[in-house]
């Protein structure tokens, strides 16, 4: 445990762990039960196209979500990309700024424009106020998404689409196994997206799929991931390629499995957590409902640089340096990265709770590869750098300041 400031890597102390805690380290589940439904598939000679672990999974993930369809398919992006076509958005779609950069790729890649909206600053996600006024002629759909495994507002913005006769869509890639008003997400909307990716709490090392009650939807969704086949050698429809694979499927099955284990193992840091950082000034916890199901996927932190007088960046360097691999998601927002940042120049003009949040937000590592004991000695060298923020200060503007070191053969001189 660190007790003293000299202590602290920055200031000239050994680094708190040896081997790094990551944001979205993978959960695993049975390794056994893993390879035997792996062996089970290199017995069957049948890897793709449709097997029956993919066949499984999306059966188990329905029920599981409560849901009529489940398309599994390669990742969440492709899952997003196809939903989009298969829907027929066009024109313009709002979004929020605040997400992961592929939401919003999803629909420029088939050049439908990403109309980027600000959000609740307490929720983080879509504000219903703020997309009703940012409604046009022009616009097709929503697309909301539940931030953190919190749901976003689905109750206003199922009014909104309804009013406006949009299409609306969910980006769950956060919230497997999260509920909103005591229904799981997965059956809201048009269609929910989900993310298996590896840092998923539940995850098939990469997969996502496409869950909706929509039948004509779902089958035309399985027609797109399969290049638009509808038999052996009868092509219908466009298509591409975004099948899941049965090395994915056998990854999700065995991970479902053990879901129950990974939340109680998230819902015991984010309360460790909640504990620690309660005596730390300007950090707080974003908190989860406990009255619904939640899946506590991400210990999420506001900073508050008035208050622990060291800014988010620094505070993330300070662990950094203790081999904590803290994280700033979704920084700095997709206004801000291209090619939206040059197709819109001003949006940070109107995205002022946006802008705030990605400035403050900051994600600690969690899952079943962190404990208590972890979590303990994070928030004592967070409790720390805050007890001397001037010295920490200083010490990484004094690092930030220092010239670079001239490698040999190097051309560049340092003055």
């Amino acid at each position: 445990m660190k007790s003293d400031k000299r202590d602290l890597a920055v200031l000239g102390g050994t680094r708190a762990f040896e081997q790094s805690l990551h944001v979205g380290r993978p959960n695993l589940g049975d390794r056994s039960r893993l390879l035997e439904r792996i062996g089970e598939a290199l017995d069957r000679n049948w890897l793709t196209n449709q097997g029956p672990l993919v066949s499984q999974f999306e059966a188990r993930v329905a029920d599981y979500v409560g849901a009529k369809h489940c398309v599994a398919v390669c990742n969440a992006t492709v899952a997003l990309e196809i939903t989009i076509r298969a829907l027929e958005l066009a024109g313009e779609v709002i979004v929020p700024a605040y997400t992961f950069v592929a939401t919003a790729h999803a629909l420029q890649w088939q050049e439908i424009t990403p109309v980027f909206c600000d959000i609740d600053p307490h929720t983080h996600t879509l504000d219903a106020g703020w997309v009703e006024r940012m409604i046009t002629p022009r616009t097709t759909g929503i697309i909301g998404v539940h931030l953190w495994g919190r749901p976003c507002n689905i109750e206003a913005l199922e009014t909104i689409a309804r009013t406006h006769e949009l299409r609306l869509l969910f980006d769950a890639a956060h919230a497997f196994g999260a509920s909103y008003k005591g229904r799981m997400v997965g059956g809201f909307g048009t269609a929910e997206v989900f993310s298996f990716h590896a840092t998923k709490f539940v995850n098939c090392g990469e997969g996502g799929a496409v869950v909706t009650n929509d039948d004509r939807l779902a089958q035309k969704i399985r027609l797109m991931r399969n290049f638009g086949f509808a038999g052996l050698d009868r092509v219908i429809y466009i298509g591409t390629n975004g099948k899941m694979s049965e090395l994915s499927a056998a990854m999700g099955l065995t991970s479902i499995e053990s879901i129950d284990a990974f939340v109680a193992a998230n819902r015991r840091n984010h309360h460790a957590y909640r504990t620690e950082l309660a005596t730390i000034p300007g950090m707080s916890l974003v908190p989860y409902d406990a009255s619904e199901r939640c899946n506590y996927q991400y210990a999420v932190v506001e900073v508050d640089p008035y208050l622990t007088r060291l800014t988010r960046d620094e505070l993330i360097e300070v662990l950094v340096a203790e081999n904590v691999l803290a994280r700033r998601y979704f920084y700095p927002g997709c206004h801000r990265m291209e090619p939206y940042a040059s197709l819109f120049p001003h949006a940070h003009l109107v995205l002022l709770s946006t802008e705030a949040v990605a400035e403050r937000v900051m994600l600690l590592p969690t899952g079943t590869a962190v404990g208590v004991d972890e979590i303990v000695r994070i928030c004592q060298i967070l409790r720390l750098a805050v007890t001397c923020a001037g010295d920490v200060h200083r010490a990484l503007e004094a690092r930030r300041q220092a010239p670079a070191p001239v490698i040999a053969g190097d051309e560049r001189k340092v003055a």
